[in-house]
């Protein structure tokens, strides 16, 4: 299995070039994107709905005069209702949704700009139907066949994928197919089956606009949020993922752990070897410790040789399999050939009764340094406990089997198991 997935990324890198297997299924999947590119995606979408809200509730009105020089009598009337329905409903959307960092929020609100223009499209066609119109009011008509096409060229600039551009398009793709069921003339098309074509067309041009932003986003905001040399996220990025992730475990009131990592003699390599042994050294590091990851882990470098990991929905018990994992596949080796190694601090929510994402990161910290100050090459758990990677590792085990069933009562279920990592 491994090898075909192998040999699928490969062939994906031969066919798109820089575009690799992960991305790819970005274009195509929103569930796939890392929880940073989700947040500014949900961010952007809310702020262009809420702009083209607003767009719509100004300009809407004010074909009502148009309206009213082209038809008389009820259709007008109508017509003028109906618009004054959907300049309501626009500001309410341009209104009613706020900036926001989660996607379903970001889906609600294209999804009700979509329908708000599909059910006045659906209305005004019923209407027209009723009054047929010639001469200058039927060109005038006309003009609201062209709706559907509008909305669904406007999807093109919002970062989707394909799956999104297939479902936000289906809504005005279903009343143009319900006006062909019931009869309604869409002018000025000869066939139901010319306009719906055009609007798959469109829809599809439309969606690969919105891909291809996706994309560039995506790029932009993984170059910004990365350290360039060990390609874990910066500090900034790091304590703003801290935040919202202790925000939504707390919310859930679930655990989430933290280990601090901090390169044993760092300077040293440094100094004896030079900068580029201490650039390849964390290079190293960092993708050791990318091994014990998750998939909804994260790795941050906290600065010079510091590292932090983020485990979201983890209690110390998974947090210890985290440890252990780090401790069989290690941190590289330094330039002199010894093994590399770590002091660590780890802390979680709950076990350390921690009020905020920084004191949870403190008391970790904290620890870290504890470990620095008994000999290093060492974690200490929560609740004090020690690991020595090399000498005692029976011990710690025993010591971690006794603090589990100490604090079992407080724990929360790991969902943190070896075989989950990635």
């Amino acid at each position: 299995m491994n090898g075909l997935v192998a040999f699928g990324k490969a062939a994906v890198a031969r066919l798109f070039g820089d575009l690799t297997a992960d991305l790819l299924i970005g274009l195509l999947l929103p569930s796939s994107h890392s929880l940073l590119v989700r947040q500014r995606r949900a961010g952007l979408i809310v702020s262009r709905v809420r702009l083209i809200a607003m767009t719509f509730a100004i300009l809407t009105p004010l074909w009502i005069a148009i309206d009213a020089i082209a038809f008389t009598g009820p259709v007008c009337i109508w017509l003028a209702s109906l618009r004054g329905v959907a300049t309501l409903a626009f500001i309410a959307v341009a209104l009613g949704f706020h900036d926001t960092d989660e996607v379903g929020s970001a889906h609600r609100a294209l999804l009700v700009l979509q329908i708000i223009p599909t059910a006045f499209f659906t209305a005004s066609l019923r209407v027209l139907y009723l009054y047929p119109t010639e001469g200058t009011a039927g060109m005038v008509a006309a003009g609201y066949a062209f709706l559907p096409f509008v909305m669904v060229v406007g999807l093109s600039v919002f970062p989707i994928t394909l799956v999104e551009g297939i479902l936000f398009s289906g809504p005005m793709m279903l009343a143009v197919s319900l006006g062909a069921v019931v009869g309604y003339p869409i002018l000025p098309f000869n066939s139901y089956f010319g306009a719906l074509w055009l609007l798959l067309l469109l829809g599809v041009a439309a969606t690969l606009a919105g891909m291809s932003q996706l994309h560039f986003m995506t790029a932009l905001v993984n170059q910004a949020a990365r350290d360039l040399l060990t390609r874990a996220y910066t500090r900034r990025v790091g304590e703003e993922l801290m935040e919202m992730l202790y925000v939504a475990v707390a919310r859930a009131d679930g655990p989430i752990a933290v280990a601090f990592i901090d390169l044993d003699n760092f300077k040293s390599i440094n100094d004896l070897f030079g900068h580029e042994e201490g650039d390849r050294a964390l290079r190293m590091a960092a993708e050791s410790l990318r091994l014990m990851l998750r998939r909804n882990d994260v790795l941050v470098r906290w600065g010079g040789e510091e590292f932090l990991v983020i485990m979201p929905f983890t209690d110390c018990e998974g947090a210890y399999k985290a440890v252990q994992r780090l401790r069989s596949t290690g941190l590289g080796t330094r330039p002199d050939g010894l093994v590399q190694t770590a002091s660590i601090g780890v802390a979680e929510r709950l076990a350390d009764s921690c009020e905020g994402w920084s004191a949870l990161v403190e008391r970790a910290d904290r620890r870290m340094y504890t470990a620095k100050e008994r000999g290093k090459d060492q974690a200490i758990l929560c609740g004090d406990i020690t690991v020595l990677f090399e000498s005692q590792p029976k011990a710690a085990t025993a010591a971690v089997s006794k603090a589990k069933m100490g604090h079992g009562a407080k724990m929360a279920t790991s969902v943190h198991d070896s075989d989950l990592a990635s």
